[in-house]
């Protein structure tokens, strides 16, 4: 099995010869950068047509995690275009975090068709160091399809729990691997390194379920879902929230 994943991922890579070279030259990662916010735009539209009542679902608690203010202190790790926006509580604070600058300008058209929230800034960083956000400062840190992308899992993990507030959590929605005896499994295995340069950095087999299991949070609802989107690569997700 390993000799044929190799021998496919050989003749892919031959069929894409000229997108492996300019990674080579380190020239791809540019290109992927002015790109790939234009694409997430159009993604976007459709996954949370798809998405929408699971996140529905799994933002409908956020409240309960609101400071002694009454105000939801919230940051949006790998924030994107801002597709969740709409599915957070009236009132709440919003700080975004992405390491890709060309999403500021589609962060903000998001930001105006959302009025009901209060943002409150873009952080260009990566999630494995949020030095600009201060410990215990949010009670609540999101995270959707970005660990799937992340250079360092672990990395990333111990900086949310860093800038959570103690009974702060954290709430994450990611596509992961398939089951190891599937099909679906076999194809993200032979596609993932083409995957892994077309969609800026993202991994198809990536076990993210097991990284949030060995995070020190106090508590842990997770659980596994087959998303209904029209890409099968992906349908495999995880989603929930964790408690500092």
């Amino acid at each position: 099995m390993a000799l044929i994943i190799f021998t496919l991922r050989l003749a892919i890579g031959i069929l894409l010869f000229p997108m492996f070279l300019l990674n080579l030259l380190g020239l791809w990662n540019q290109i992927c950068k002015k790109w790939f916010p234009y694409f997430l735009r159009r993604f976007t539209v459709m996954y949370n047509e798809q998405m929408a009542s699971k996140k529905r679902e799994l933002f409908s608690n956020l409240p309960e995690f609101a400071g002694p203010s009454g105000k939801l202190s919230l940051l949006e790790v790998g924030c994107g275009t801002g597709a969740n926006f709409r599915f957070y509580p009236a009132g709440c604070r919003v700080t975004c975090i992405d390491p890709n600058p060309n999403f500021e300008k589609f962060l903000i058209k998001s930001v105006a068709e959302n009025r009901h929230l209060q943002f409150e800034r873009f952080v260009v960083a990566a999630g494995e160091n949020m030095q600009q956000v201060a410990d215990g400062s949010m009670d609540v840190v999101v995270c959707t399809l970005v660990l799937c992308s992340v250079q360092n899992q672990e990395q990333i993990l111990q900086e949310v729990c860093r800038v959570l507030r103690p009974g702060g959590a954290f709430y994450f929605l990611e596509h992961v691997a398939a089951e190891s005896s599937t099909w679906n499994y076999f194809w993200q295995q032979v596609l993932d390194p083409a995957w892994y340069l077309l969609f800026d950095g993202c991994n198809l087999t990536r076990e993210s379920w097991k990284a949030l299991e060995r995070a020190r949070f106090s508590k842990l609802e997770l659980q596994h879902l087959q998303a209904p989107l029209p890409v099968e690569l992906v349908r495999p997700h995880i989603c929930g929230y964790a408690v500092k």
